[in-house]
């Protein structure tokens, strides 16, 4: 039997995965940073769940984790890393302290928990590293610079993983979802305290305060779920998985728009060689 360990469960997609993977009959240990929001879960399935406290910005709690998985269950074979949050300003506008924490919690969070399952993973010959992006990593809107920095620098950093565990038997990939219906847009978004006033047309838009995108997500987070788990269970999964119409749509156009202007500078690119 398959055991997840998934980060992030107490809300939206991560909530929703979880309880996805536990009907479909595999083990699940089901993480939260306040472990009383996903006892409910591991409590309808006593047999196959386990909840366990989970900062990932932990260094201990982490470590924690992993090893009360393998007690229960034996092993971690797929590791999601979905716990995380959004995090609005304009470039200027970002706090020291906020786009430390964002990064804390987002790249090096999921280090942290990559580097904890792997040594079971490599010992075992198999395993499958989940790690969550977002299309903001592609499509860069104005006032997310910090939440694209930091999903783009996962998606890098899963790219290369992907290339040195593949020859052990390891999946690594990347899922970039869109909108969904979940809490991330309402209560697990912050944004910059300070706006400046010249931003207002731009990442001014997209605060809070005036986004009206909350609750209209066009995104089914069980349906999202349902996917996810086909593809860990496929032969070929690739290295990044579109969730989302939206997704879809909005990463063919910013590859169309990347390729537009790789084209019209490419003279200029290629001028730069010594003349042999």
């Amino acid at each position: 039997m398959t055991t997840w360990l998934i980060t992030g469960c107490s809300t939206g997609l991560g909530r929703a995965l979880a309880e996805a993977v536990l009907e479909h009959g595999d083990n699940a240990v089901v993480t939260a940073r306040d472990v009383s929001t996903v006892q409910d879960i591991a409590d309808a399935h006593p047999d196959s769940a386990l909840a366990v406290a989970l900062d990932v910005t932990d260094d201990g709690q982490v470590a924690a984790a992993v090893a009360a998985a393998e007690e229960r269950f034996g092993a971690v074979d797929v590791l999601v890393n979905n716990a995380g949050y959004g995090y609005r300003a304009a470039v200027e506008e970002g706090e020291d302290t906020a786009v430390q924490r964002l990064f804390d919690t987002h790249l090096y969070g999921s280090v942290r928990t990559i580097k904890a399952v792997l040594p079971g993973m490599r010992a075992r010959g198999s395993g499958t590293i989940v790690n969550l992006s977002s299309i903001g990593a592609r499509i860069s809107p104005e006032g997310s610079g910090y939440y694209a920095a930091v999903k783009a620098a996962i998606e890098s950093l899963t790219l290369s993983l992907r290339k040195e565990v593949a020859p052990l038997g390891i999946t690594a990939m990347v899922v970039e979802p869109g909108g969904f219906r979940t809490d991330f847009a309402g209560r697990s978004l912050t944004q910059s305290a300070e706006p400046i006033a010249d931003y207002a047309d731009t990442a001014g838009k997209r605060r809070k305060e005036n986004d009206t995108a909350h609750g209209t997500q066009k995104g089914d987070p069980a349906k999202a779920a349902a996917a996810l788990i086909r593809v860990v269970e496929s032969d070929d999964a690739p290295y990044m998985l579109l969730l989302g119409n939206d997704a879809s749509d909005g990463f063919r156009a910013a590859l169309d728009a990347l390729r537009t202007e790789v084209d019209a500078w490419e003279s200029v690119s290629r001028s730069t060689d010594f003349d042999d």
